[in-house]
């Protein structure tokens, strides 16, 4: 059967059943004995075995298959949830990501994942973590285990034989051998191997068998059972001599343990077929609760929509332009009929492309739980606002930032239990993730309850650096004080973390977040505790701005970033520090006059000499008063990128096609507020 056309279906719902074990998994840790999230882990692992099988994906079946087992054992209280459990299936998830990750590149999911294979047989077979423990001590101390139990297909005539010869003083070997990936001739290998165990004992068993084997019909992995009066280092020493052996695994076989294990797996299946029909019988009961109808649609295919609707919202300025010129009733209705339309297929086509940042905030419990070991902290993460919806662009681009926020605050926010103790907190720090909309954006805020910022200690280091001058440093707000500990190679910390630093410093969060358009800033109390509030727009490709000139130019200012205009005559232009100023609603606000910034021609002669225009943008708390010529007015423009060959501009973030044919640049005014 080719499955080549259901590939993209398997990739995503493996990842969704991913998902959810990872955030059950995590459930589970805090509440080991809910039969309801054993349940849905169970399940998660199942469907994902028969999907890999369905497929072809043999490797990721198998570990799947291991892992189910695992869970398998414990909804059965054959196994105790404990913290090293957990810290082996989170191992496996691991495993599982990177095979679904290499399907997804196109590669076959073939991972070398026998250790992990064999941690989850051990922890079945010897019912716990402990005695799996001590039995990868016996290994390492001897290269053995308890029992491979790899033959699954002895008679009754076989299990005789090896009753019999155990009562006679010999031994019962089960031996698993895999060839080097390089073996040629491996039905050679294996006759050769085959000889010298005679000279050792009796082959009583193999599978694949004798025949398959000797027509090279298997892999590079075989199993046999040998009866032997010889110990185990002669025998694998003897095995050895043979070349072209990856690996031996020799372990003594129970007659008594292989009898038990068939019997409990024949009560399994027939436990597990009588549960698949009771539930087959469950989901066949009717329901009223209604159905929903979605498809799967490709990122790609929407980002191919997205940019035909760029291309229409250019047309449909070009058409607004045309209608006023003309000043034709009929064109201007038929217009403006089509600009309520496409505004309604505009926000269609943005809502198809929003997505839950929960993609973003489902790795943050995980990546708390193993820092808090790692820094023998106790921290637990509350999340609010998962559901929050962003564009995917902007959901692809924030991860890391995040994560590098929240490495911040577990490194050098939340104390030592001891420490806190002592500060009259309680031994276990909280961090709160939280995200929500406010208008045309997204705000995001990472809180954590732990030792704050210290002014003094970030204005001295920044003084020391040379970031501020120690006048400068007298009139700075609190929050701007915060704030410079996103300078570039600010850092009050002695020495390089291993958790949040590794010698990158909050600048580059800092960048990262205005390249897409956004800001940050930071509030914080001492030994209280500090939020670091992101904003971020919906989206990035069709914005609102406000259109200007500049001599014969027009350029434009994102809306979202605009505080106010206003028309200000030239005396009440001040000067201070060197820097022209203007007082608004109560403050002192910098003035950058745009004409000298970008070089454009000056225009005068066609301005009011004695009124200056402004544009107030503001970005955190703060404001900067932004010099042009003239208003034009809203409009909603695409956002193009100005290519490789015009990177790095200053204070250009892109540009647009106008109604009318003309580029306008976009002004980044976030690099305008300094």
């Amino acid at each position: 059967m080719d499955t080549s056309q259901y590939l993209d279906v398997f990739i995503d719902e493996s990842m969704e059943h991913l998902q959810t074990l990872n955030e059950e998994v995590l459930n589970l840790e805090n509440d080991p004995e809910n039969e309801d999230i054993i349940e849905k882990i169970f399940r998660a692992a199942h469907t994902l075995k028969g999907m890999s099988a369905t497929m072809g994906f043999q490797s990721l079946a198998d570990l799947t298959h291991d892992l189910e087992e695992v869970f398998d054992a414990i909804r059965n209280d054959e196994l105790t949830v404990t913290a090293e459990l957990i810290d082996i299936v989170f191992e496996t998830s691991d495993h599982l990501n990177a095979m679904i990750d290499d399907i997804a590149s196109g590669g076959s999911g073939d991972h070398d994942v026998t250790q992990i294979m064999n941690s989850l047989k051990l922890i079945v077979q010897n019912k716990g973590i402990e005695q799996t423990k001590a039995a990868a001590e016996q290994v390492t101390a001897t290269t053995e285990t308890d029992q491979l139990q790899s033959i699954k297909s002895l008679d009754e005539f076989e299990l005789t034989i090896l009753q019999e010869s155990t009562e006679q003083g010999y031994t019962n070997y089960e031996i698993a051998i895999e060839l080097s990936e390089h073996c040629l001739l491996k039905g050679a290998r294996v006759f050769m191997i085959f000889e010298v165990l005679e000279q050792l004992g009796e082959i009583i068993k193999s599978e694949p068998s004798v025949t398959d084997l000797e027509e090279e019909n298997f892999d590079l992995s075989f199993s046999l059972i040998l009866v032997s009066k010889n110990p185990i280092d002669e025998i694998r020493n003897k095995i050895l001599k043979v070349s072209e052996i990856k690996t031996i695994n020799i372990q003594p076989f129970s007659v008594e343990s292989y009898t038990k294990q068939r019997k409990a797996e024949e009560e399994q299946a027939a436990t597990k077929k009588k549960s698949d029909t009771t539930t087959a019988k469950t989901t066949q009961q009717p329901t009223t609760t209604p159905v929903r109808k979605t498809i799967r649609v490709n990122i790609e295919r929407l980002d191919i929509l997205m940019n035909l609707f760029e291309e229409l919202v250019i047309d449909r300025g070009r058409l607004e332009q045309i209608s006023q010129d003309l000043d034709h009733a009929d064109l201007r209705e038929t217009v403006e009929r089509m600009s309520r339309v496409s505004g309604d297929l505009q926000n269609i086509i943005l809502n198809m492309r929003m997505v839950p940042i929960d993609q973003v905030f489902n790795r943050f419990p995980r990546m708390i739980r193993q820092l808090s070991r790692d820094l023998g902290k106790e921290v637990n993460i509350e999340i609010i606002g998962a559901d929050t919806e962003l564009d995917r662009t902007v959901i692809d681009e924030i991860g890391d930032p995040l994560v590098h926020l929240i490495r911040n605050a577990m490194d050098h926010g939340i104390e030592m239990p001891e420490d806190r103790v002592n500060k009259g907190k309680p031994a276990q720090g909280t961090i709160q993730l939280r995200a929500f909309h406010s208008g045309n954006h997204v705000f995001i805020e990472i809180s954590d309850d732990g030792a704050g910022i210290d002014k003094d200690k970030v204005l001295a280091s920044a003084i020391s650096k040379g970031v501020i001058s120690e006048d400068e440093a007298a009139l700075l707000s609190d929050q701007q004080v915060y704030e410079l500990i996103m300078e570039s190679g600010f850092s009050t910390s002695k020495e390089v973390s291993d958790v949040s630093g590794r010698g990158v410093g909050l600048d580059v969060v800092k960048t990262t977040i205005e390249m897409l358009g956004g800001s940050i800033s930071i509030d914080s109390t001492y030994e209280k505790g500090s939020v670091f509030s992101i904003q971020l727009p919906l989206t990035l490709s069709i914005i609102s701005v406000l259109l200007v000139e500049l001599g014969q130019e027009k350029y434009a200012i994102p809306l979202s970033s605009i505080l106010e205009t206003a028309i200000v005559h030239k005396d009440e232009i001040l000067n201070a520090h060197h820097k022209k100023v203007i007082h608004f609603r109560g403050k002192v606000v910098p003035l950058a006059f745009l004409n000298d910034i970008f070089s454009v021609p000056d225009n005068s002669s066609e301005v009011a000499d004695d009124y200056y225009s402004i544009v107030i943008v503001k970005q955190g708390e703060k404001m900067t008063g932004l010099v042009v010529d003239s208003f034009i007015g809203q409009q909603e423009v695409v956002l193009k990128s100005l290519g490789n060959y015009l990177t790095n501009i200053f204070a250009i973030s892109g540009a647009t096609i106008l109604g009318d044919g003309e580029v306008a640049l976009i002004i980044d005014s976030n690099a305008l507020i300094k």
